[in-house]
C-alpha cells in the first residue's frame, strides 16, 4: 500500500493522516510495524517535570516527510540531522496535515538521547472549521472517539503525546467543548503512554474567535489549565513575559514562549539574534519553544551546515539547561546518522552519502570556548559509522593539560567501571601530546577511589588506570584494548569507586614535555564506552520466539 511503502523505490516509509475520515479509520496494521519506535526514552536526570525551565524544538521542513520519511535510511547528500539533544527536553514533528505522526527515526534518535517527542494534530482555514465542528460541537461521543484515536496512536508509534494547534475560529458549542476535549486527551495520553504529554498552541480564544495572545491570559488560560503546558505565538514583548509568569503561578515551567528562528513578524530576535529572545524568557524563568531552527540549514544553506549549526547552537547554550546521561552503558562512535562513507574499525567501507537518523549515536555536549576550543563532527575519517568528533583547542602557556568535558551524568557510580577510549592525534607534532580519560564524582565526604586505605580525591577527579590487556573474562567484549588501527590509537582503563555518584566524563590533553609556550592540538575520538563491569561480566539472557515479517529479497 502507497500510504506505508515508497511507490519508486517499495521501501517502508512514515506517513501521516489526512482529515477525520483518516483519523477515525486508523487501526495498527501489520504494514506499519516498520513505524513503532524501537528506542525506549532513555532515563535522565533530572526528570523532565523537574522544577526548571525546560526547552521545546519544534521542527517544521518544507512541509515535513522529506528524506527523513525513508524509515532505512537513503542515499541523500547533505542531509539536515539534529545533534545537540543535550540541550533541549521536547521535540515536536510539526507539518500541515492533520495528524503528524513523527517519522520514527527521530522517535529513535530523539528517545536515545532522552528527548521526548509530540505529534502534532492541527485543523486551519475554513476545512478546519467543518471538522472540529464535526469532532467539537458534536458532544462528547464525538470528540471522545478522536482522543482515543490520538492517545492509541502515540501509544503504538511508541511516541510521547501531541501539539494541539487549532488554527480556526470556532462556534460556540465547539468551543465549549474544546476544554473538555483537552482534558480528555491528556487524561488518555498520560494513562497510554509513561511520561506522556499534551500542549496547546496560543491560538483561539475561549470565546471562538482566533487571535493569538503572545502570553498566558483569560482569554486562553482554559486551555492550559486542561493540559500539560502552553506554547505561546512569537510576536511577545517583555510585559507579556512579565504577566504570564504571574498568571502561570507554580506552572511557570509549563509556558513554552515561542522564539520564530527565521524572525517573521515583529520579534525580539531569530537568526543568530535568537540569543536575545532566550535571555529575557529565562529571565522571567520560563520555558521556550524554538520553531524552525532549521532555519540555519534552509536560509544558510547545506554545503557549511554543521559548522553553522554549531555556532547556533553554541550561542544559545547559556540559556539551555542540560540534562545528564543516568544510566550504563555509555557506548558512543559520535555518528551523526549520516556521513559521505561507512566507516568499521577505523577502514573506510563503503563511500558514498547515506542517512539514517535511527543510527545515529549517542550524542556530546558540544563545548565551545572562544579561542581556546572546539568541537565539531567530522565526516572525513571516523571509527564506526559516518563520523568521528573533532576537537580543535590550545593548551595555554605554563600549563599542562586541558580537560574537554563531553557527557555529563548523574547516577550511582558501580563498584567497578571499565572505559575505552579511540582517538586519532592530528596536526604537526602529534607525538608531543597524550590523551586520556577522566571521570568526575559528586563532592562527598565517603567517595573514595580504588581500596578503602586511599583518600578521597581533591574536587573529585579521578584518572582511571591504564590496562594494557582486557582482563580475562571479558577479552571478547574489550578487544578494543590493543585493536587500534588505520591510524587509530586504542585504551582501556579501571576505575574502581566506593560511594561515589558518577558526574562528568571528560577527555585530557596532556603534553609530553612542560614548555612555556601555547600549543596548538586537533585530535578526533571515535569511540568512548563506560561499562559497569559488573553487568558486563553477567551472561546475556537468552533470546525466543524471533519472527521475522515482511522480507524482501533482491
Amino acid at each position: 500500500p502507497a500510504r506505508y511503502f515508497d511507490t519508486e523505490t517499495t521501501e517502508p516509509i512514515s506517513f501521516f493522516l489526512s482529515g477525520l475520515e483518516e483519523l477515525l479509520a486508523w487501526q495498527p496494521n501489520s504494514n506499519d510495524d516498520f513505524n513503532v519506535s524501537a528506542v525506549p526514552l532513555a532515563k535522565r536526570q533530572p526528570p523532565l517535570h523537574s522544577w526548571r525551565p525546560r526547552t521545546l524544538v519544534c521542527h517544521d521542513m518544507r512541509g515535513g516527510y522529506l528524506e527523513d520519511r525513508f524509515i532505512q535510511g537513503s542515499a541523500t547528500r547533505n542531509p539536515y540531522v539534529f545533534y545537540h539533544w543535550r540541550y533541549i527536553d521536547i521535540f515536536v514533528y510539526f507539518s500541515h496535515h492533520t495528524v503528524t505522526i513523527p517519522p520514527v527515526v527521530w522517535t529513535n534518535a530523539a528517545h536515545r538521547s532522552s528527548v521526548a517527542v509530540l505529534g502534532t494534530f492541527i485543523t486551519e482555514w475554513t476545512d478546519g472549521e467543518k471538522l472540529c465542528e464535526a469532532f467539537l460541537a458534536g458532544g462528547e461521543e464525538a470528540y471522545g472517539a478522536v482522543a482515543e484515536q490520538l492517545a492509541r496512536i502515540a501509544q503504538h508509534y511508541r511516541f510521547d503525546g501531541w501539539l494541539i494547534n487549532i488554527e480556526n475560529k470556532l462556534s460556540a458549542a465547539a468551543v465549549g467543548n474544546l476544554p473538555l476535549f483537552l482534558r480528555d486527551l491528556t487524561a488518555r495520553v498520560h494513562s497510554a503512554v509513561p511520561g506522556g504529554l499534551v500542549i496547546w498552541y496560543d491560538s483561539v480564544l475561549k470565546d471562538g474567535t482566533l487571535r493569538w495572545q503572545n502570553e498566558l491570559n483569560d482569554e486562553n488560560r482554559i486551555f492550559f489549565d486542561a493540559c500539560d503546558g502552553l506554547f505561546t505565538n512569537y510576536n511577545w514583548k517583555e510585559e507579556q513575559l512579565e504577566r504570564t509568569r504571574r498568571l502561570a503561578g507554580p506552572r511557570q515551567n509549563d509556558v513554552y514562549v515561542g522564539v520564530d528562528v527565521f524572525a517573521r513578524g515583529d520579534v525580539i530576535g531569530g537568526g543568530f539574534d535568537t540569543d536575545k529572545s532566550l535571555r529575557l524568557i529565562r529571565q522571567y524563568g520560563l520555558s521556550a519553544a524554538i520553531f524552525a531552527p532549521g532555519w540555519v540549514y534552509e536560509h544558510l544553506g547545506k554545503e557549511n551546515f554543521l559548522q553553522n549549526e554549531n555556532r547556533f547552537w553554541g550561542s544559545l547554550a547559556e540559556y539551555l539547561p542540560t540534562h545528564s546521561i543516568s544510566t550504563l552503558p555509555l557506548s558512543t562512535s559520535f555518528s551523526l546518522g549520516m556521513g559521505t562513507s561507512v566507516f568499521l574499525d577505523g577502514k573506510d567501507e563503503e563511500s558514498g552519502p547515506w542517512y539514517n537518523l535511527s543510527a545515529q549515536d549517542i550524542q556530546p555536549l558540544y563545548p565551545e570556548e572562544q579561542g581556546r576550543l572546539s568541537t565539531s563532527c567530522y565526516l572525513q575519517d571516523a571509527w564506526r559509522g559516518g563520523s568521528s568528533l573533532q576537537l580543535q583547542g590550545t593548551i595555554p602557556s605554563g600549563e599542562e593539560r586541558v580537560a574537554v568535558r563531553l557527557f555529563s551524568l548523574q547516577m550511582p557510580a558501580p563498584p567497578k567501571l571499565f572505559l575505552t577510549l579511540l582517538y586519532k592525534l592530528e596536526g604537526p607534532q602529534p607525538d608531543d601530546f597524550t590523551v586520556a580519560l577522566e571521570v568526575t564524582t559528586w563532592d562527598s565526604g565517603i567517595c573514595l577511589e580504588g581500596n578503602p586505605t586511599s583518600l578521597p580525591e581533591p574536587n573529585g577527579r579521578h584518572y582511571p588506570r591504564f590496562l594494557p590487556a582486557p582482563p580475562p573474562g571479558l577479552a571478547k567484549l574489550l578487544a578494543a584494548c590493543h585493536r587500534g588501527s588505520h591510524g587509530w590509537t586504542s585504551r582501556c582503563y579501571e576505575l574502581e569507586l566506593q560511594d561515589c555518584s558518577l558526574r562528568d566524563l571528560s577527555v585530557i590533553v596532556s603534553r609530553q614535555q612542560p614548555s612555556l609556550q601555547e600549543t596548538s592540538f586537533t585530535f578526533l575520538l571515535g569511540e568512548v564506552r563506560v561499562l559497569d563491569t559488573a553487568s558486563m561480566g553477567a551472561s546475556p539472557p537468552q533470546v525466543h520466539s524471533v519472527m521475522a515479517s515482511q522480507l524482501w529479497w533482491q
